[in-house]
């Protein structure tokens, strides 16, 4: 069984569809993401499983037991659902073991202690009970938020953009914490975000979502290594379609050479392969092309973007088009140089021109 089930789940405002159709599963102990763009429709997705906005279409399912549909809807504070805000909403008036303790407050005095000691462990704050929120840092408050979600042991927690009010630097460190704190308690978790870099950092499964669809729901290196449209494709890391000719079930070429995919070249959602001769666009993504000094084929600098160990640099090749290469960044080239590049693709791929 399912801890979550969403079974063409629609929500709509007024004659504008924001969900339209959306199936998902999620098993026991796994985090899952919904990555995508603002306004794609994934916070209202959220707020629908929350109990917070009703449904248009569909089925929600929590355990098994139906939670919302558009004749039915279970109230929020019985889904047993924990639920960490964008802005965490810590109470300030209660210090950090209180607010832990907000929603375990029927449970005796003894016991609600002891759970609220083992919360503070979990997350690293031991010692931080009398604090209040102000005197914490946005990280410390992020794990208060977390804890108080943890504290009444939910079926399902719910994570709103959580990272969102931290610093850029923090928010993939503080996204594996979370994911260790997860794991170590046996949560189920789904996270809303717009930042694919947190999303590869917390969770088991991602769901791509854009204008109220969920276009992908694979593991995290399907989504990067085997996008199923250019939409997921073009999100989700970075990279370059060149244009490109199938010449055998598992050979293109293109401009930079001929690339050869271990497995058969899929070129459609629905998993049919390429047809021989057939046009076709590729992605190539910045570790797919090698810097090379001994290689005969050049691209000229015309960008780059220097990241501390790596470069990324914005390749134009002979055509004009461009590529992009991310090179150890001891090989330092002005802009305007021509360098030697080669292919180095483990997966190709490919989409139908149109």
């Amino acid at each position: 069984m399912f801890r979550l089930e969403l079974k063409a789940v629609v929500q709509r405002y007024g004659a504008r569809t924001v969900v339209n159709g959306v199936d998902l599963s999620l098993a026991a102990g796994r985090i899952a993401c919904l990555l995508g763009p603002s306004g794609c429709g994934k916070t209202t997705l959220l707020r629908c499983i929350a109990g917070f906005e009703p449904i248009a279409g569909g089925e929600i399912c929590i355990d098994g037991k139906r939670v919302s549909a558009p004749d039915h809807r279970v109230a929020a504070e019985a889904r047993q659902i924990g639920m960490v805000f964008q802005d965490y909403a810590l109470f300030p008036h209660l210090d950090v073991s209180r607010n832990i303790a907000f929603g375990i407050r029927a449970l005796p005095a003894e016991a609600r202690a002891a759970r609220v000691a083992e919360l503070l462990q979990l997350v690293g704050l031991q010692g931080y009970g009398a604090a209040y929120p102000h005197e914490l840092s946005g990280g410390q408050q992020q794990r208060v938020a977390l804890a108080r979600a943890l504290a009444p042991r939910p079926q399902l927690v719910l994570l709103d953009e959580p990272f969102s009010s931290l610093d850029v630097d923090l928010r993939e460190r503080i996204a594996a914490e979370v994911r260790d704190i997860l794991k170590r308690e046996g949560a189920t978790a789904l996270l809303v975000t717009h930042d694919q870099h947190e999303a590869f950092a917390m969770a088991d499964e991602v769901g791509v979502m854009a204008e109220g669809t969920l276009r992908q729901w694979d593991t995290p290196y399907n989504i990067y290594h085997r996008p199923r449209d250019r939409f997921v494709a073009d999100f989700v890391g970075q990279g370059a379609f060149l244009p490109g000719r199938v010449v055998d079930a598992r050979s293109v070429d293109i401009e930079l050479g001929r690339l050869r995919a271990a497995e058969p070249i899929v070129c459609s959602r629905d998993g049919a392969l390429c047809e021989i001769d057939s046009q076709v666009d590729l992605l190539l993504r910045p570790d797919d092309v090698v810097h090379d000094d001994a290689s005969d084929l050049r691209a000229e600098v015309v960008q780059k973007a220097f990241r501390g160990a790596d470069i990324l640099y914005t390749l134009r090749l002979a055509s004009g088009r461009e590529v992009l290469s991310l090179v150890p960044s001891h090989h330092n080239h002005a802009l305007g140089e021509l360098i030697g590049i080669r292919l180095d693709a483990d997966h190709v791929i490919a989409f139908r021109s149109d």
